[in-house]
This record gives structure tokens, C-alpha cells and sequence, in this order.
């Protein structure tokens, strides 16, 4: 019996609006689903009990940015993962595969005044479950923008409304992938290319996962 069916994989797909996270999100679950893998779905903000109390600080923030203001909406938002971690990740199925769809690597592109380590060290604190693999999801901003501008809901942001904002938040997500070591996936091609990296990420980490065991168990 592999390490696979004893825990289950956590993977996290996060980036600026309008890359193709959900889309992609989609085209992985189809593919793994094909190759016999059990693959639950979990969107962060629906999962999250206290969304409503957060957005509306989110709301005052985009009307009177203030660090402290943006530390509490990262506080809250980290509170809620580890809401999350315990009583929505903790439970689901062993054997499976659980993609989440925006988790801490989010606030990389969305906040302004906190510096993502400080980010991440709240979310480290409070044990917020770690991805066993982070990918970011990006496009050239005028690709998001564009693709954005051509959906019914636009691209529906409570923070970004300006193409330049866009572009901010985009650059900034890109660096913290890079200073963290996250797996980019650039969503400008074709949504096959990107669902096959994705998958093969996925596999190499089930695969070191196997080889681990083989050495435990050895």
C-alpha cells in the first residue's frame, strides 16, 4: 500500500484575477478523475464561515487604506484558514486529492502595505495547513485584463479595479513565486499545456511521496 492511501495531497492553485485558476481547476480535476484519482474541489471563500465579517473590512480598506486596517484583514483571513484546516481539510477522505481554489499565496497579489513574509508567518502560526504544492497561476496582466473585461462578471475584484492596479498586483504575485519556490504556471496558452503541467506536478509529488515510504519502510 502507497503513502497515497493513507493522506491525502493537498494542492493549492492561487493568482491574480482573471488567469484561469477556476478553468484550470476544472481541466486538472477532469484529468485526474480520468486517471482514477478521487479529487475533492474546495474554494476557499465558500468555505470560510467569516467571509462576510472580512470583506467587509476589505470594503473600509479600499476607502481608507491603512496598514493596520490591511494587517486585520490578513489576520482574519489567516483565522479563517485555520478554520478551515481544522474543520474542513482535517476531514475529507485519506486517499484523495484536494485542490483548493485560492489559499494564503493569494494575499501575495492582493495586499499592498503587509509584506507577504509577514503574511505567511501569520498563517504559519496558527497552523494553517501548507499545500504539498503551491501553483501560481498567472498571465501577462493585459491577458487577465482582457479575458477579464470579456467575462459577464468582469473581473469581479473588490481590490483592483484599474488596469494598472492589475499589472501591480500581478508583478507582485510573480515575485512571490519566485522567493518562495512555487511552480508557475503561465495560463497563456492553450488550457491543455497548462492542465498537463499541473498534473505531471502533481504526479512527481505523489511519486516522492511513494519513494519516501520506500525508505521508511525499508
Amino acid at each position: 500500500m502507497s503513502i497515497f492511501d493513507r493522506v491525502h495531497l493537498f494542492v493549492s492553485l492561487d493568482g491574480p484575477k482573471g488567469a484561469g485558476k477556476t478553468t484550470l481547476l476544472e481541466a486538472v480535476t477532469k484529468a485526474l478523475r480520468a486517471d482514477n484519482k478521487k479529487v475533492i474541489r474546495i474554494c476557499e471563500k465558500k468555505s470560510d464561515p467569516f467571509r462576510g465579517e472580512t470583506m467587509a473590512l476589505v470594503n473600509k480598506l479600499v476607502r481608507h487604506p491603512d496598514r493596520d486596517l490591511e494587517l486585520q484583514v490578513c489576520e482574519r483571513l489567516a483565522d479563517s484558514r485555520a478554520w478551515i484546516s481544522r474543520h474542513v481539510l482535517a476531514k475529507q477522505p485519506q486517499d484523495s486529492i484536494i485542490l483548493i481554489d485560492r489559499w494564503y499565496p493569494s494575499d501575495a497579489a492582493f495586499r499592498r502595505m503587509v509584506p507577504f513574509a509577514e503574511i505567511l508567518q501569520l498563517n504559519l502560526e496558527r497552523n494553517v495547513r501548507v499545500p504539498d504544492l503551491h501553483v501560481g497561476v498567472v498571465t501577462a496582466p493585459e491577458v487577465s485584463w482582457a479575458r477579464a473585461a470579456a467575462r459577464q462578471r468582469g473581473l469581479g475584484s473588490t481590490v483592483i479595479h484599474k488596469l494598472e492596479e492589475h499589472v501591480a498586483c500581478t508583478k507582485a504575485f510573480e515575485r512571490a513565486v519566485t522567493d518562495q519556490g512555487w511552480v508557475l504556471c503561465r495560463n497563456e496558452g492553450s488550457i491543455e499545456d497548462a492542465t498537463m503541467q499541473v498534473v505531471g506536478e502533481i504526479h512527481k509529488v505523489l511519486a516522492r511521496l511513494d519513494a519516501l515510504e520506500m525508505v521508511v519502510s525499508n
